[in-house]
């Protein structure tokens, strides 16, 4: 039984992300849109990387002077909270739905990493250059200006500027008391770790609804951005252990041993692959 993601989409997906591309050159919408077609294989990219374009050239129009920072936030903020409605989606959080890019853009509701993308692409086309910030829990924004201060943004609260005092309120409602605000949390994180958090995101939804088929997919993906994660090896492993692909998980369970010889797990893992090749052979 062959499981994961479609050998185009992971195609695809590679072709936008593969380790030749300098990170800042990932083209984040288009890769974002492309993992979405786990849900949506007909998916018309080309249809939603448009409907940026056109938020974009709203944006645009509203800007007088495009040095002022504050002016940009303000003409995004406009369009993407005041004419378009995004907002978070506090009602179902938690749904697979947040994290699709085009499930975004159609519902005007997401999670804060995906209306961060949003907004990150929509400014990214009015010259407007935003990082994100992969804070513990919640996903935010900061733009640079010339004089090299920081300004940061949270694009699921309706883009609104914040403090690192904010940060640490948002920190304490999440984790009470049990996360202190580090500096580090605070800095910029690559595209890559963008689309791997969105990811993550995904697998953790799909694994609380024992949704294995799908979670399998999507460490397909995580897998094309960080081929030599141990971890996610064996966790594909057991997935497609438990979808009954016995060909593909010893396959993985033999590759994280060559990753992790020296892993605290390693002999338990040889010893399921040996039981699992054992077992094959006698299907034969």
């Amino acid at each position: 039984m062959i499981t994961g993601a479609s050998s185009g989409i992971i195609q695809a997906f590679a072709a936008l992300v593969r380790s030749e591309i300098d990170d800042e050159r990932i083209d984040l919408l288009r890769a974002a849109l492309t993992f979405a077609r786990v849900e949506d294989p007909q998916l018309d990219i080309e249809h939603y990387v448009r409907r940026v374009d056109e938020l974009a050239a709203r944006v645009a129009e509203q800007i007088q002077e495009p040095d002022d920072p504050g002016q940009i936030i303000a003409a995004l903020n406009h369009v993407l909270y005041q004419e378009e409605m995004f907002r978070g989606n506090t009602v179902d959080y938690y749904s697979p739905r947040n994290s699709f890019l085009h499930d975004v853009l159609d519902r005007r509701l997401g999670i804060p990493i995906t209306l961060a993308l949003v907004y990150m692409e929509v400014a990214r086309r009015v010259s407007f250059q935003l990082f994100g910030v992969g804070m513990p829990g919640h996903f935010l924004l900061k733009h640079y200006d010339v004089d090299g201060h920081s300004i940061l943004i949270d694009a699921f609260e309706r883009g609104s500027i914040v403090t690192e005092e904010d940060c640490r309120q948002k920190l304490d409602s999440i984790y009470p008391g049990q996360v202190a605000l580090q500096p580090e949390f605070l800095l910029p994180v690559t595209r890559r770790q963008m689309l791997t958090r969105m990811l993550n995101n995904l697998r953790s939804v799909y694994l609380s609804q024992r949704d294995f088929r799908r979670a399998v997919q999507i460490v397909d993906l995580i897998l094309v951005i960080y081929p030599r994660s141990p971890e996610d090896m064996k966790q594909r492993a057991v997935l497609r252990y438990n979808l009954n692909d016995y060909r593909g998980a010893l396959s993985d369970f033999e590759e994280y041993v060559r990753m992790s010889p020296d892993a605290s797990d390693a002999e338990e893992i040889r010893q399921t692959a040996l039981s699992l090749r054992r077992s094959m052979a006698m299907m034969n």
